[in-house]
């Protein structure tokens, strides 16, 4: 096999003690063609379909699969055995055909469904997680793409299956390489379900910190137990002691809410940075990926000059109501078209305490309530500018603030370790499918799994 790096030909080949075998060698290939439809003369079935495979990496009994029907002879031909390998084997595009998962649960009404192809293992010969693996690696990822047919729709053929070249160092190697496939895969599984979980948690302290907020002793206002403490508003019930107040009120009157730049014009490498929605609606970029624009440019457009602090709302497009807070190391931007620009009068409301007021549901109800158009949908600024805020007194938003800051730098750090973790497995497997990184002979396979 060659491959293409920085312009020159590299041979990437297994090392001499691994032996290369079409996968027809190890694995009974069976194309499924099991659809979603019921048939009362047919046996009531589960279906493990496209989806499944798909998005997971392993097939277990966590999943909800989809209710079909299947003959006698296609349940015993297509149902799921414990080792099984699937792959997807027609898509819409042929990134995405030979994608695989291995099989940890089966039952006797769970049959593989239509668009996959059913790889049965021969345990003596192959490891079905190591199999999995390497069939997830680019070197194969790259074969199916090439032998994909189709225009609209791509598919493998059974022979093209079949002929995939797969490598196989010894059983006891390839046991080795899966259990700790599997512990990478579950440290990461582990570490989603914290995130989760913190999402969860962040989620129902921010809908009760900002309908009930803290009382003199920093516990949480009980609208149940103290209904006397609440009072109706536009947006629900808050406590008494909270004023309500639109957004257009609680802005400097010199710094109105507006939209920026509608031609940002040519690029400057040293003009002023030109905030667009997609610099921060995934989190921040860096700032060398930042577009920039003319002083002259910038200056035209003095009204919608943006500054630390500020908050900003993205009101054109899918991402309508992304809402983000201008950070510290911008002095001073400009914002295009697609983005308004809020900046808070901190006397009246705190920008940190009014940035998690947008992203809650109180905010973007009012966004969901306001938004025009199917197509493009959008938000007028006279609509923004009518958006209902509660506000606490000051150190009570200052608090809140903070509390849901923390919490968020929790679901941060726990997201970087999840990064750090997909990187680690992207590399260690690829290292380890193809020998470029050997498992020592000291490792016996039951203790990798340890």
């Amino acid at each position: 096999m060659t491959l293409k790096r920085k312009g020159q030909s590299v041979d990437i080949r297994p090392p001499e003690d691994w032996r290369e075998v079409p996968l027809a060698g190890v694995v009974d290939v069976r194309f499924s063609g099991v659809d979603k439809l019921t048939f009362p003369s047919e046996e009531p079935v589960r279906l493990c379909n496209y989806i499944d495979v798909y998005k997971n990496d392993y097939i277990t009994s966590d999943l909800e699969f989809m209710r079909g029907s299947a003959t006698p002879a296609e349940i015993e031909r297509f149902g799921l055995r414990v080792g099984d390998v699937i792959i997807t084997k027609d898509s819409e595009t042929p990134d995405d055909i030979g994608v695989p998962a291995v099989v940890d649960y089966a039952a006797t009404d769970l049959v593989c469904g239509y668009h996959l192809g059913l790889l049965r293992t021969d345990r003596t010969q192959v490891d079905p997680t190591f199999l999995a693996k390497q069939l997830g690696h680019h070197r194969l990822a790259r074969y199916f793409g090439r032998q994909a047919n189709g225009l609209t729709r791509y598919g493998l053929a059974r022979a093209a299956v079949r002929n995939a070249p797969v490598w196989l160092p010894k059983l006891e190697e390839q046991v080795a390489i899966g259990c700790l496939a599997r512990l990478v895969d579950a440290a990461i599984a582990q570490t989603e379900a914290v995130i989760a979980k913190l999402n969860q948690v962040r989620a129902g302290l921010l809908h009760n910190l900002l309908t009930r907020g803290l009382d003199e002793y920093g516990q949480l206002r009980d609208p149940i137990a103290r209904p006397e403490q609440f009072h109706d508003s536009p947006i629900g019930r808050i406590p008494r002691a909270w004023q309500f107040k639109q957004l257009k009120d609680l802005v400097p009157a010199d710094r109105r809410i507006t939209y920026g730049i509608v031609q940002p014009g040519h690029f400057d490498p040293n003009g002023v940075l030109l905030i667009r929605g997609q610099d921060y609606i995934s989190g921040w970029a860096v700032p060398d990926s930042f577009f920039r624009v003319t002083s002259s440019r910038h200056e035209a457009y003095r009204r919608s000059l943006t500054k630390a602090q500020d908050l900003l709302i993205c009101i054109v497009g899918a991402t309508t109501g992304a809402v983000a807070q201008v950070p510290s190391w911008i002095d001073e931007a400009n914002i295009t078209q697609t983005t308004a620009r809020i900046g808070c009068d901190a006397s009246e409301i705190l920008p940190r305490f009014a940035f998690h007021v947008l992203r809650s549901d109180v905010g973007q109800k009012q966004v969901r309530r306001y938004i025009k158009g199917s197509a493009q949908p959008g938000l007028n600024l006279q609509d923004v500018e009518v958006f209902w805020m509660p506000v606490p007194q000051p150190e009570e938003q200052r608090t809140i603030a903070r509390i849901l800051d923390c919490l968020g730098e929790d679901v941060t750090t726990t997201e970087t370790e999840l990064t750090k973790l997909c990187y680690l497995k992207s590399g260690l497997i690829a290292d380890l499918c193809t020998g470029c990184v050997r498992v020592p002979d000291t490792l016996h396979p039951a203790e990798a799994c340890v």
